[in-house]
């Protein structure tokens, strides 16, 4: 078998990023922006934050939701999500005249600070990064599978770049940046020493975006990953009446059952029964640093008090396994502000070297151009 040229090497790394460099730059600019989302709706919309100069402790989550309900009366409340702990909490509800709206109430004074239509800048730019706003249809979108496509061409350049770049761990200790050699030479050189200190990173995004590709194709084929609880049985519902039956069990009992079972739960989403062989829904997270905040699993009928069904880290399959950890991993949530900061670093470092790449085949490919040029211009020449 005929060796392969360091050229082809090289050609076949272009072709990983160049078809669709733009796109690229795009998913990771937006990427970028994602992960420091939270932090950004923090610095730009006082009302989103969860002010407490007090020092109060958090309010049980009915309490939040009874504020929502007093201030809007005709209101059906849905579910419930809770953020860092300086944010403010998501209520969601509709209404007469509001279809689909959030209140953001502050967990520690029970205030409703802001109620919106819904549109928020953390899931503009989440549908944004994940799937270019391309609408969804029959369980799949193809701007998911687009961004999808974009971990296996970052797999591929990551693999090309380091059979190209010869003994690359050498580049971690070389920072000398040649500035006074033209554009190609400081962007090659820029271009190199990103890469090499982003090896790991571009191998996490990529693994995380073949597991979003994976899971895109299991919506797609309609392939549970995470089954739903069964509605609950007509026989444990109440004697009908004229009037709305109240539950046995309120949130906070159920709450209180989720936390018998795990004494770490955490609640980050709740949502609330929708009918009557409706169950709480209640998600949250434990001492698990590499899972998600959705991890912990619950469902508790509101009648008996029963957990209806239960998932946790320790019990998790593998695909499920797979599900809670990728987005820990992918916006870098493990381990709070210090390496969601790491995380936007490597996205800005990982952006411009898209942009390096592009102008260093821009430059190489206008100069061959000019070469060209310059020889059919001096045959020209020669035959005049």
């Amino acid at each position: 078998m005929a060796k392969l040229s360091n050229r082809f090497w090289f050609q076949l790394h272009g072709w990983f990023s160049l078809p669709i460099w733009m796109v690229f730059c795009f998913v990771c600019l937006t990427g970028t922006i994602a992960v420091v989302s939270h932090e950004i709706t923090w610095l730009v919309n006082p009302n989103a934050r969860a002010v407490n100069s007090q020092q109060l402790p958090a309010q049980p989550i009915e309490h939040l939701i009874a504020a929502v309900e007093k201030a809007h009366p005709t209101a059906d409340v849905t579910n419930v999500m809770r953020f860092e702990p300086y944010l403010a909490t998501a209520v969601t509800f509709t209404d007469t005249d509001k279809p689909y709206a959030i209140a953001y109430v502050n967990q520690y004074t029970g205030e409703i600070q802001e109620v919106n239509n819904g549109v928020t800048f953390v899931g503009f730019m989440r549908s944004l990064h994940g799937w270019l706003l391309f609408p969804w249809q029959h369980s799949y979108s193809l701007g998911y599978y687009l961004v999808c496509i974009m971990a296996i061409l970052m797999l591929g350049a990551l693999i090309t770049g380091l059979v190209v770049y010869k003994k690359f761990w050498k580049g971690f200790f070389k920072f000398n940046l040649r500035t006074n050699q033209g554009k190609r030479t400081l962007f090659n050189d820029l271009h190199r020493l990103s890469g090499v200190w982003s090896i790991w990173f571009m191998l996490v995004m990529s693994l995380t975006g073949l597991w979003y590709l994976v899971q895109a194709i299991c919506w797609h084929a309609e392939i549970e990953i995470e089954p739903h609880a069964p509605m609950l049985p007509v026989a444990q519902l109440p004697a009908s009446s004229n009037e709305q039956p109240q539950v046995n069990y309120s949130l906070s009992d159920s709450i209180s059952i989720a936390r018998q079972l795990y004494p770490d739960f955490n609640p980050s989403y709740i949502h609330l029964p929708e009918h009557n062989r409706d169950t709480y829904h209640l998600s949250g997270a434990g001492d698990f640093i590499f899972f998600d905040q959705y991890s912990y699993k619950l469902n508790v009928n509101p009648w008996t008090g029963a957990v209806e069904y239960k998932n946790d880290p320790s019990s998790m399959t593998l695909m499920q396994t797979l599900s809670h950890i990728a987005d820990p991993l992918h916006y870098g949530t493990i381990g709070g502000l210090v390496t969601k900061f790491i995380w936007f670093v490597f996205g800005i470092i990982l952006t411009g070297m898209s942009i390096t790449g592009f102008c260093m085949w821009f430059l190489r490919t206008n100069k061959a151009q000019k070469r060209v040029e310059q020889v059919a211009d001096q045959v020209v020449g020669e035959s005049a």
